[in-house]
């Protein structure tokens, strides 16, 4: 009689430490991102503008999201005079990593306003 009380309180310690929730491994994190770049620093800039009010389509009402505040957040320049928002606050390292991560970020249709040189050919 005590050896089956003894292996029903065994079996039963152990089907409990089984299902127990604090003996289960905790799920493993992902790798953490350098704390200086943040994860996807240009999508940062990009929902900042987006919170702010600018708007894809809204360069000519002076919202524009890439003229009217991408653009001047990347070249840190002052926005246009057409621009009716402020910029949002971004922090200086979020651009940086934005600019190491992709040079490009904002300046889609800036190379076409600038002139380019003719290669010249002999």
């Amino acid at each position: 009689m005590r050896a089956t009380t003894l292996l029903l309180t065994l079996v039963s310690l152990l089907v409990t430490g089984l299902l127990s929730p604090s003996w289960a491994q905790p799920a493993q994190p992902a790798p953490a991102q350098s704390p200086s770049k943040g994860a996807r620093p240009c999508a940062q800039i990009a929902v900042a503008c987006k919170q702010a009010g600018f708007n894809p389509a809204g360069a000519k009402t002076g919202i524009g999201m890439v003229l009217d505040c991408i653009r001047p957040i990347m070249q840190g320049t002052p926005q246009r005079q057409q621009a009716t928002k402020p910029l949002p606050q971004i922090d200086p390292q979020v651009v940086a990593a934005c600019k190491e991560q992709n040079p490009n970020f904002g300046t889609a249709g800036a190379a076409k306003s600038q002139p380019t040189s003719k290669p010249s050919g002999t």
